[in-house]
C-alpha cells in the first residue's frame, strides 16, 4: 500500500493544478453582454460598438432583455454565474433603480459588481421638426396653458437618466406633463417621429442622427455645459433653470463574486477599447465623453449617483412605471 502513496498524491496534485489552470482560463466560451433596452437605441448602439472592439479573444454577444427601465436585465445577470461570461451593459438610470423598484428580485448595490465605465453624455429635449416649439420656453409655455396635456417619450422608463431627467425638468420648472413609458430609445423615437407624443427626452446617440436629417429639432441639454457635438443647443440651466444638470453614464458590470483577475482583465480590455482611434471617434460623434479608469473609480460613482438619484426619487414621490 505504501508503494501507492507517493504515485496517487503526485496524481492528485496534477491534476489539481490542471483544474486550477483551466479554472485561470478565461474566456473559456463567448461572452454575453446583456442589454436592458430596445435594440437601436442609446445603450444598445454603444454596447455594441463595445462588444465589437473588446480584445477577449472571444466573441463577444449583445443580448437585449428590454424592460423595467433595465432592470430584468439586471436580474438576469445578477443570477447568472459569477465567471465573467454574463455581463450587463448599464446605464446610469441603475443608480435609481432600488429607489424606484423597492421590491426587485437582486440588491443594485450588492449583486452587481463594477468593472469599468465606458462614457457620460448628457439628454437632450427634442421634437418633432413640424411641431410648433422652437424652445424650451415654448413647451414650458404650453405646458402651464395645459397641464397635463402634453406628452414626451422617454425609453425605457423608470429608472433610466433620460426618465429622471424629464421628471426633474418637470419638478423644477414646476410643469405637468404625461410620460408615455417605451422599452428603450429606439421605440421611443420611433413614436416621436410618428407624431404619436409631443416631445422626447434622449441622449445624442440615439437623437442626433434624426437631428442632423431634418426631422427633429433639439431645444435643449441638460448637462452643466452645452455638448461639443450640438453646440448650437443651448443648456436648459441657460434658459431659465440656473444650477440644473444632469449628466448620464454607461458602463460594465458583472455578478457579484467575480473573481478579481476576471474583473481586471474586463476592466483592462474596455479600457483599451476606448483607447481604439475609431472608437473615440465614434463616442465624439455620439456626443459621449470616453470613460475609463479603474473598477473602484466607477464603483464610487454608482455610489454617488445611487444616493442623489434615490434622494430625488424620494423627494419627487416617483413610482415604477
Amino acid at each position: 500500500m505504501k508503494r501507492w502513496t507517493l504515485p496517487l498524491a503526485a496524481a492528485s496534485l496534477a491534476l489539481g493544478c490542471t483544474l486550477a489552470a483551466q479554472a485561470q482560463i478565461y474566456p473559456a466560451k463567448p461572452v454575453t453582454l446583456v442589454v436592458g433596452f430596445a435594440p437601436g437605441g442609446s445603450a444598445d448602439i454603444l454596447a455594441r460598438l463595445l462588444a465589437q472592439k473588446l480584445a477577449l479573444g472571444q466573441q463577444v454577444i449583445v443580448e437585449n432583455k428590454p424592460g423595467a427601465g433595465g432592470t430584468i436585465a439586471a436580474a438576469a445577470v445578477a443570477q447568472a454565474p459569477a465567471d465573467g461570461h454574463t455581463l450587463l451593459f448599464v446605464t446610469s438610470g441603475h443608480a435609481g433603480s432600488a429607489a424606484l423598484y423597492p421590491k426587485l428580485a437582486y440588491d443594485p448595490q450588492k449583486s452587481l459588481l463594477p468593472i469599468a465605465k465606458v462614457g457620460a453624455t448628457p439628454v437632450v429635449l427634442v421634437v418633432p421638426a413640424a411641431a410648433p416649439f422652437k424652445g424650451l420656453g415654448d413647451v414650458m409655455e404650453a405646458a402651464r396653458k395645459a397641464p397635463g396635456k402634453l406628452n414626451y417619450a422617454a425609453g425605457g422608463g423608470g429608472a433610466t437618466t433620460t426618465s429622471l431627467a424629464a421628471e426633474f425638468l418637470k419638478h423644477d420648472a414646476k410643469l405637468q406633463m404625461q410620460q408615455i413609458p417605451y422599452k428603450g430609445s429606439g421605440p421611443a423615437l420611433t413614436a416621436l417621429l410618428a407624431g404619436e407624443v409631443d416631445l422626447g427626452f434622449d441622449i445624442p446617440s440615439s437623437a442626433l442622427p434624426h437631428v442632423r436629417a431634418g426631422k427633429l429639432r433639439a431645444l435643449a441639454v441638460t448637462s452643466p455645459a452645452r455638448s461639443s457635438v450640438m453646440p448650437e443647443v443651448p443648456t436648459v440651466a441657460e434658459l431659465g433653470l440656473p444650477g440644473f444638470g444632469v449628466t448620464g453614464w454607461f458602463g460594465v458590470m458583472a455578478p457579484a463574486g467575480t473573481p478579481p483577475a476576471v474583473v481586471a482583465q474586463l476592466n483592462k480590455a474596455v479600457d483599451d477599447a476606448l483607447h481604439l482611434a475609431d472608437v473615440k471617434e465614434r463616442l465624439a460623434s455620439l456626443a459621449v465623453e470616453a470613460g475609463g479608469g479603474s473598477a473602484a473609480d466607477f464603483a464610487k460613482l454608482i455610489e454617488a449617483d445611487s444616493r442623489r438619484y434615490g434622494e430625488a426619487i424620494q423627494r419627487l414621490g416617483l413610482k415604477a412605471d
